[in-house]
């Protein structure tokens, strides 16, 4: 069993509607996050991974995106096993974001 959860958009628009503080973090390339990504989210990358994990709060959700929602599938257990409680992975991913936005 996944320890994260799965995440529509319209969940998260409404997570967002909320919470204030959720944290997104999204896993693509910098060149594609550059060139469009969700408001607040933060680039994760293999360079600031450490950096984020000793500075975010474990306790707040967090949200991970990639391109379709396969690759956050992977990042959002690993994110949960360096101690962060409520992990989700967004479904569609930056694609689906894109489209309903």
């Amino acid at each position: 069993m996944s320890a994260f959860q799965h995440l529509s958009v319209n969940q998260l628009l409404q997570m967002q509607q909320e919470d204030s503080q959720i944290q997104i973090v999204d896993i693509r390339d910098n060149a594609s996050f550059e060139a469009g990504h969700i408001a607040g989210s933060t680039n994760l990358t293999n360079d600031n991974l450490a950096a984020y994990i000793a500075e975010a709060d474990m306790d707040q959700p967090l949200v991970v995106v990639c391109y379709h929602g396969i690759s956050s599938q992977n990042a959002a257990q690993y994110l949960h096993e360096q101690g962060f409680d409520d992990v989700y992975s967004l479904d569609g991913g930056f694609q689906a974001w894109r489209e309903a936005n």
